[in-house]
């Protein structure tokens, strides 16, 4: 049977009311002059509910429905290159639920070109809205995931570590990381540009103390041609490598305070110059920095600049040492296990109950460091296929070895063979004895405060340790 548009009108209107879009015109004021029977069924709204009515009827929150129309339809409108005008639109259905349109509407215009209305269509796209935005937050869950599983613990302090990379991470806060050596604060520091905004561009890590402090300078800025002996041609520097992305700086307390200067200068500026030129360049650049030490007490010896502590000392955040979270040591180990017997193809895969008991009493001075480093030691010698109390490192099966510690002042751990030997009283020369008997002094009006001597008597506290040390000073 075939069908005649022209002998029977109501066959086109039939099939449009069939088709699974919404059909429907406007007057020029926006109100709705016709409405399909598909766009009833996506939206729940009848002729007689829309008929006459203004097309903002349908708003949702903030957008009005089709709240673009009235100036679409007005004479200043910008016309697209089909005439053809494709929107999205955020509209309420009749019973309350929220929908996501995709909209086209071709103006109608008179003989003169003035706009007298408009037709229009619409299909619902809100099942394909909200699974694009289950995926998408499926991807920020992975990469989270992918981007915290170095840094393995089920314990309190790192449930809290995680929850402060994560706030690090919605903003572009300048984070300060602290933690004992081996604490993990590199991967601390690139879990944060993994899972931000920046994740797509650069993340450059620098280690401060690697690098001689005169060509530091030209390292973080870059330089131009001639600008010292050796420099043949321009250079761009760390800070322009990672625009748009994060440079983190490790060891920063080993700075110079000049340098920490003009650091505090381009933090404030958001610009660099490069060694050799006055001409300013922009940079957008997320700053991370990471410390071993206690920086304030840097700053009480004058070596660290207190504008510069508090400029980069903004959202802390503090790794724990391995001792003060056992609870993730047998995690830990594990991982490292697998990581490195599916690298080496070998069948270990489990510890002696004694190994793992060990490795729990430890101490730890290295952290997660001394730990991956004690897996790998025991997978060399291993002979089965597990890791016995036998082949860990001897430091570690030999629970004297851990007297051969002892935890500085500033937190980390040396061993006690690098303290000068103890000289007994009856040796001391006249000098030594003078000495002696001072340190003992300031030591009596500080109450036993090593800290507080060693300030009033102008030494750095691995000086006074030393010398506490050397003369059996208890």
């Amino acid at each position: 049977m075939e069908l005649d548009y022209q002998k029977d009108p109501s066959l086109l209107a039939k099939l449009i009311d069939g088709m699974p879009v919404g059909f429907f015109t406007v007057n020029e004021l926006g109100e709705f002059v016709s409405w399909s029977d598909g766009a009833t069924r996506i939206t729940g709204y009848s002729r007689e509910d829309v008929l006459g009515r203004s097309c903002t009827m349908l708003g949702a929150g903030q957008q009005k429905g089709f709240g673009s129309l009235p100036e679409i339809l007005s004479a200043h409108s910008p016309s697209t290159a089909d005439g053809v005008h494709r929107q999205e639109y955020k509209v309420l259905a009749r019973d309350g639920r929220a929908l996501q349109l995709h909209g086209s509407i071709r103006l109608l215009r008179d003989d003169l070109g003035k706009p007298k209305g408009a037709i229009g269509c619409f299909r619902d796209v809100t099942e394909f809205v909200l699974a694009y935005q289950k995926i998408e937050m499926l991807e920020e869950q992975t990469c989270q995931r992918d981007a915290f599983e170095q840094l393995i613990g089920a314990s309190q302090p790192m449930q809290e570590v995680y929850r402060r990379l994560r706030l690090a991470a919605q903003t572009d806060v300048t984070a300060f990381i602290s933690g004992e050596p081996g604490t993990g604060k590199e991967t601390a520091a690139r879990a944060i540009h993994s899972v931000s905004d920046r994740r797509a561009k650069p993340f450059i890590a620098v280690r401060c103390s690697a690098i001689p402090d005169p060509l530091l300078e030209s390292e973080l800025f870059g330089h131009v041609e001639g600008a010292f002996p050796g420099a043949v041609r321009d250079q761009v520097g760390m800070f322009e490598a990672a625009d748009g992305g994060t440079l983190f700086l490790d060891e920063i307390e080993e700075v110079s305070p000049l340098l920490q200067l003009k650091l505090l200068r381009v933090l404030q500026e958001r610009g660099i110059r490069r060694v050799g030129s006055d001409k300013p360049v922009p940079i957008d650049v997320r700053i991370i920095a990471a410390t071993s030490k206690d920086v304030r007490e840097q700053i009480s010896r004058g070596e660290f600049r207190e504008d510069f502590y508090y400029r980069i000392h903004v959202f802390d955040i503090r790794l724990p040492p391995l001792r003060d979270r056992r609870e993730d040591v047998t995690l830990l180990a594990n991982q490292f296990l697998r990581e490195i017997s599916s690298r080496q193809v070998r069948a270990v895969n489990s510890f002696s109950r004694d190994a793992m008991q060990r490795l729990l009493d430890y101490d730890w001075p290295g952290n997660v460091r001394e730990l991956r480093n004690a897996i790998e030691h025991a997978m060399t010698t291993v002979a089965d296929n597990r890791i016995t109390l036998f082949d860990l490192p001897s430091e570690i099966r030999n629970p004297s070895a851990r007297r051969n510690f002892q935890r500085m002042p500033d937190g980390t751990r040396r061993i006690k063979s690098t303290a000068p030997a103890t000289i007994p009283v009856d040796k001391l020369t006249p000098k030594q004895r003078e000495e002696r008997d001072q340190l003992l002094r300031v030591l009596e009006e500080t109450g036993g405060n090593k800290t507080a001597a060693a300030r009033i008597l102008g030494f750095s506290r691995v000086t006074m340790w030393k010398k506490v040390s050397k003369y059996g000073i208890d």
